[in-house]
């Protein structure tokens, strides 16, 4: 049976030895953590609605085809801007139910402008789907969707669709950490979110 005196050599040398740290290993959970908390990924996503006269691609664009049919807004053909041209152009206004819809939404002093920004959904993870270690480098694979803030940001973000990006990790002194890219030909996670292609 050991002695007093072994059991607190035994407990000094383990007090001594370096302490490990939660940031050390590169688990899900600490990927998951790191990139939810990341101001990249929480950012909002905001949808910029223009008004006035617009051209015809714009016109077209998936955003808009969703704001007419919920009748939000309304457009009329209008003559194109040198800028704008070739034909046709259309000139896009709010309809009252738009200006009920939106007015809550808009930043004060935004109200009379052509153009105006709102935040409309924020991304959630869903799911850390793979982590490729090499060394003190790490890709991290993840999934993750939209959630709409409000009644826009519904109508133009499924919560149902699942996204595939990419975050890259670097390992510190002080533990593992989200870095903005590895090296030149990766991307960045702002680019990797913006990139992202529906999870299949």
């Amino acid at each position: 049976m050991p002695n007093l005196s072994t059991l607190a050599l035994c407990l000094a040398a383990l007090l001594l030895l370096p302490s490990c740290s939660p940031r050390d290993f590169l688990t899900r959970r600490l990927a998951a953590d790191l990139i939810a908390a990341s101001d990249t990924f929480a950012a909002p996503q905001q949808f910029q609605l223009h008004t006035g006269i617009i051209s015809n691609q714009d016109y077209l664009s998936p955003e808009l085809i969703v704001l007419q049919h919920r009748g939000w807004i309304s457009a009329t053909k209008a003559p194109c801007p040198p800028a704008l041209a070739p034909p046709p152009c259309w000139d896009i206004t709010l309809t009252p139910f738009g200006v009920d819809t939106f007015q809550s939404l808009i930043a004060p002093g935004d109200a009379e402008k052509p153009s105006f920004s709102i935040p409309a959904a924020r991304r959630e993870l869903v799911a850390i789907t793979g982590i490729a270690k090499q060394a003190n480098l790490a890709d991290v694979e993840f999934t993750w969707r939209w959630i709409p803030m409000n009644e826009v940001g519904a109508a133009l973000y499924s919560a149902d669709l699942h996204y595939q990006s990419t975050a890259s990790f670097r390992c510190y002194d002080d533990g593992w950490r989200l870095v903005d890219r590895l090296s030149h030909p990766a991307e960045s996670l702002d680019e990797s979110l913006r990139n992202a292609e529906p999870a299949h």
